[in-house]
């Protein structure tokens, strides 16, 4: 089993598609590591030797994956909310930053519905 960046790769998949279980990595950036690292795109993990995987693993220290990836995104979002931007705001709220319509969607940020009663209305 391929262990690249602390991630167990899939073993039946191909390498491109395999590369992006990695955080931070996409299809385009797997395919750039495989064509420098000189790996057909088509190979499956499992069929990777130690030397197509250290070329793999050389290529991949120049770029900032997983957790310190992730702290760096952390790092900026916690920026933004401490100096008060409206998409800092919105983080510390938990809506969605970008002008998105919250009346009847957005869902994903907001949670769960939270049912409010209606107030009865005073019959004269």
């Amino acid at each position: 089993m391929a262990r690249i960046a602390g991630i167990d790769l899939p073993k039946n998949k191909r390498g491109v598609i395999g590369l992006t279980y990695i955080y931070g990595i996409g299809r385009s950036t797997s395919a750039q590591i495989l064509k420098s690292s000189g790996i057909d795109e088509n190979i499956k993990v499992q069929d990777w030797n130690d030397d197509q995987l250290g070329a793999i693993r050389n290529s991949l220290n120049e770029i900032k994956v997983e957790g310190a990836l992730r702290s760096e995104v952390q790092l900026h979002i916690k920026r933004l909310m401490d100096i008060g931007c409206y998409r800092g705001i919105r983080h510390r709220s938990g809506l969605p930053l970008r002008g998105q319509h919250t009346k009847n969607n957005s869902r994903t940020r907001k949670g769960k519905r939270k049912t409010v009663a209606n107030k009865k209305k005073a019959t004269k």
